[in-house]
Parts: C-alpha cells; sequence; structure tokens
C-alpha cells in the first residue's frame, strides 16, 4: 500500500473519530460541565445570601436586644417607683393608723380620768361625811343633804 493512501484513510478515520466524540461526548460533557457551573455559581450565590441574611439576621438580633434591655430597664424603674410608692403609702396608713390609735388612747383616757374623778368625788364625798360625822359625832343623813353633798364634790 501506498503512504498516501493509508495517511489519508487515517486522515478520515480521525476526522470520523472528532465527529464522534464531537457529538458523543464533547456534547454531554460540555453540558455536564455546564450544568455544574451553573450549580456552583448558583451555589456560591446562595452562600453569598445566607452570609448577608445573617449578617442582618445579626443587626436586627442586636437591635431586638438592645431594646429587650431598654424596656427591662423601664420595667425596672416602674416597678422601682411603683415599690416606693407603696411604701410610702404604707407610711401614711400607718401615720393614720398610728393617729387613730393615740386619739383613741387618749378618749380612753380622759375617759378613764373622768370615771377616776367621779370615784375620788364619791369617795371624797364619803370621806367628808365620815369626818363631819365624827366632828358632829352624830350621822349625817346622806339622802337629807345629797344635794349639798354633790355640790361640794363638784367643787373639788
Amino acid at each position: 500500500m501506498n503512504i498516501t493512501v493509508t495517511l489519508i484513510a487515517q486522515m478520515a478515520a480521525f476526522i470520523v473519530m472528532i465527529m464522534l466524540v464531537k457529538k458523543f461526548l464533547w456534547g454531554p460533557v460540555s453540558g455536564l460541565l455546564e450544568a455544574r457551573q451553573k450549580r456552583i455559581a448558583d451555589g456560591l450565590a446562595a452562600a453569598e445570601k445566607g452570609k448577608h441574611e445573617q449578617e442582618l439576621a445579626e443587626k436586627r438580633a442586636k437591635e431586638t436586644l438592645k431594646e429587650s434591655k431598654s424596656q427591662a430597664a423601664d420595667i425596672i424603674a416602674q416597678a422601682q417607683k411603683r415599690a416606693s410608692e407603696i411604701v410610702e403609702e404604707a407610711k401614711d396608713n400607718a401615720r393614720g393608723e398610728a393617729d387613730r390609735i393615740v386619739a383613741a388612747a387618749n378618749a380612753e383616757i380622759a375617759t378613764e380620768v373622768n370615771q377616776a374623778k367621779e370615784h375620788l368625788r364619791e369617795q371624797v364625798s364619803v370621806l367628808v361625811m365620815t369626818a363631819a360625822s365624827q366632828v358632829l359625832k352624830r350621822e349625817i343623813d346622806a339622802k337629807a343633804h345629797e344635794k349639798i353633798i354633790k355640790d361640794v364634790a363638784a367643787k373639788i
């Protein structure tokens, strides 16, 4: 055989081989590579988007935490204010109750003083009658002289 025919046959076989590789191998492999590149690009975009969303979520979490701390401080301040008000109300109530108890005690003391004075007047009148009876050596009729004895006791 001749070298030219062999070379032409080899070139024809090579061209057929390139066409077959291009049709059956290169096309599907290229499609797979492009699909893989697209998936990788989508994954990178999703990762970037997720990173951005994570940063936003962290910012929102920090803002929420600041707001919560502020609200907690406000609640604590209100609770302390209310506690002070309750203490003041309790003090006022205690003062009012103490004043009422003192007034009741003063009224009771005044009543007891009046009762003691009345009892003392009665005893003084008995003592006066006893003393007068011994001085005069006779018995004084208490019923007959009751008005006089009451007048004297009232002056004492």
